[in-house]
């Protein structure tokens, strides 16, 4: 995208949020701008933000709100989307982090689907893949309480997965991300 010529794009693309964090050093490596998203329909026991299940809470905003961030702050590695359930809201977040990569940052994603799961949904013609293959670290799978593990990079259970994503598809499963 050409960061003038589509600002239109944009200003009139929507993101229901339950909050940003403009920098962020616990959500990945570097200093990275977090932007949970709101709607959840999984309801893990346990969930570091239940706040974000409800689909009708948080609030709207524009892409632009978000762009303009990514681009005012040269010290940022990376954008990390967590939730809510992000996948619920493919289309706006897969422009985000396309721009994110344009500036040369990193993309993160958090999912209480797995990754198996969102493939199948991307093969069979939802518009999971758009945000897949903007995604560089998919955390995947649910928050399972009984699973907690406190000694994890960046996860919360051990059944979840740090995978790296190459255009859409996992290439290499990581113990940590550094």
């Amino acid at each position: 995208m050409n960061s003038d010529s589509d600002e239109h794009i944009f200003r009139d693309t929507f993101v229901r949020i339950a909050g940003v964090e403009a920098e962020s050093s616990v959500d990945g490596p570097g200093l990275r701008y977090v932007i949970f998203t709101q709607g959840c329909c999984h309801h893990c026991p346990g969930c570091h933000n239940p706040g974000t299940h409800d689909f009708y809470g948080g609030q709207v905003t524009d892409l632009w709100t978000h762009t303009k961030a990514l681009r005012a702050n040269m010290l940022l590695s990376g954008l990390t989307i967590s939730g809510g359930e992000p996948f619920l809201q493919p289309l706006p977040l897969a422009l985000l982090a396309e721009e994110a990569h344009r500036l040369g940052l990193d993309v993160i994603c958090y999912s209480g689907y797995t990754y198996e799961e969102l493939r199948y949904a991307a093969d069979t013609g939802q518009n999971v893949v758009k945000l897949l293959q903007q995604i560089d670290y998919l955390i995947d799978g649910p928050f399972q309480k009984e699973l907690k593990d406190i000694s994890l990079s960046i996860r919360g259970s051990s059944n979840q997965r740090i995978l790296v994503m190459k255009e859409g598809y996992m290439t290499e499963e990581l113990g940590e991300l550094k």
